[in-house]
């Protein structure tokens, strides 16, 4: 299944330490993926970082951080589970194409209507 997937961030959580202040120490993401026809599924997530692997010398401050480059740091966090998130996606895709309906216990058709 081909799909066009979207990266987008729900939420951040920020730390300062001893050489850096406001450091993005956790996000929540979520990716959506969309077939030719329109169908769509979507997995979310989260992502930690640790505050201590941050390089001072690197260190992007937080007022300058851009949406692009955050992104860029959970895909690559991401990807050695990607196939867990395209799977869970193209489920999500399957049911939305072939709805599944719960039915209830008294619904069941040898069950007796009094």
């Amino acid at each position: 299944m081909s799909l066009t997937y979207t990266w987008e961030l729900t939420g951040l959580k920020k730390q300062s330490g001893d050489s850096v202040t406001d450091a993005v120490v956790q996000t929540y993401w979520k990716c959506t993926g969309i077939d030719a026809d329109g169908n769509s599924g979507t997995f979310s997530g989260a992502t930690p970082f640790d505050l201590s692997t941050i390089d001072p010398d690197s260190f992007t401050p937080y007022e300058e951080l851009t949406e692009a480059q955050v992104l860029g740091w959970v895909e690559a966090a991401a990807a050695s589970y990607m196939d867990h998130i395209n799977e869970q996606i193209e489920k999500q895709i399957a049911l939305e194409m072939l709805p599944q309906t719960e039915v209830a216990e008294d619904a069941f058709p040898w069950k007796v209507v009094s």
